[in-house]
């Protein structure tokens, strides 16, 4: 019989209240992503406890499958949802409220049964257990596939369940008729407005930038084919603003090259 280490006791003594208070968080937060945060930071403490516990294949599991799969799934589910969206109040499904109560209530049951056949006379550690069965992944396989296959197999039924109502709560119901792509094409035209395709900015025969817009057939300057943000920001430039290379090489006045520079394909200044 082992008695627990200084390290460990430390590791303990810092990482249980930091674990306590996270999972009162979970609980107590308004939001929920701050609470699959909180949800997180529970899963990555507990895996440190595994690991300190000598159970290194507990402790990767638990931060592979539990804080990087399943809380992704929270995440995403949350985000389809939306953050801000309302609980509904109604109730889809009968007697759910008296299904979960009882859930609840049996899966207390189970835990106090589990503490009052915990032993805690002493700490024994998995040393000889891993030793026995010639390491700590070789006899949980042994333990999972032999013993507990039922139990095994029941929580795996249970995550398929956990996934399709993840899929029912993030599924929302079509507002309206979809339209199809000829549908969408008649209506851009009813709408009126510009139905062809913009043109993209940066085309000036003298610059290759976002900021400069494109020139027309006729030579004149497209402000639409610019950003909007831009155009707001007043950081539009005119294609009278360009300066070339060989302007800059030869060090000509630029204020007097643009008095006679051509715009284009069409015109000049």
């Amino acid at each position: 019989m082992n008695s627990t280490s200084t390290g460990e006791a430390v590791l303990f003594w810092i990482l249980a209240p930091i674990t306590v208070f996270a999972a009162l968080a979970i609980v107590a937060s308004r939001k929920a992503v701050h609470s699959a945060l909180w949800m997180a930071m529970v899963m990555v403490n507990l895996a440190m406890f595994f690991a300190v516990q000598a159970a290194p294949f507990l402790a990767v599991a638990q931060v592979v499958v539990y804080t990087g799969a399943v809380m992704m799934l929270f995440l995403f589910v949350l985000m389809l949802v939306g953050v801000d969206s309302s609980d509904s109040l109604v109730e889809t499904l009968k007697g759910q409220r008296i299904a979960a109560v009882l859930a609840g209530l049996g899966f207390g049951i189970l835990l106090i049964a589990g503490f009052a056949n915990a032993d805690v006379g002493g700490f024994v550690g998995l040393e000889a257990a891993n030793n026995a069965r010639g390491g700590n992944v070789e006899g949980l396989a042994e333990l999972i596939f032999t013993r507990y296959v039922f139990a095994f197999e029941v929580v795996g039924a249970l995550l398929i369940t956990a996934a399709l109502g993840a899929m029912v709560l993030a599924h929302r119901e079509q507002i309206g008729q979809k339209l199809t792509q000829r549908e969408r094409s008649i209506q851009r035209f009813k709408e009126g407005g510009i139905v062809t395709q913009l043109p993209p900015p940066g085309v000036y025969a003298r610059s290759n930038a976002v900021d400069m817009p494109a020139l027309l057939p006729d030579g004149t300057p497209s402000d639409l084919s610019v950003s909007t943000t831009l155009r707001e920001r007043g950081d539009m430039r005119t294609p009278d603003e360009v300066v070339t290379p060989e302007e800059l090489l030869a060090g000509e006045d630029v204020e007097e090259s643009r008095t006679a520079r051509p715009l284009g394909r069409g015109g000049t200044e």
